[in-house]
């Protein structure tokens, strides 16, 4: 602790050491909520991580999580 900025280092992994903008930096900026965030996260990581389709999919839940809570998921 108190070693640097937060948003200079990462927890965990390198796999988002090459985006150019992090994917919390651009959640928080834009005022994203959970389900939104999460997407941007698992979309972001997909090719780097290692968890390529799992991370997708997950991405793809929380887009249905976001239809139905904001919309009700009728007609989807």
């Amino acid at each position: 602790m108190g070693k640097g900025k937060a948003t200079q280092e990462q927890v965990g992994g390198v796999h988002y050491k090459e985006c150019k903008i992090q994917p919390t930096e651009y959640i928080m900026a834009n005022k994203l909520n959970f389900c939104e965030g999460n997407v941007i996260k698992y979309v972001t990581r997909h090719r780097v991580k290692g968890e390529g389709l799992n991370d997708l999919l997950k991405a793809r839940h929380y887009i249905d999580l976001c239809i139905e809570l904001e919309y009700g998921g009728e007609n989807v």
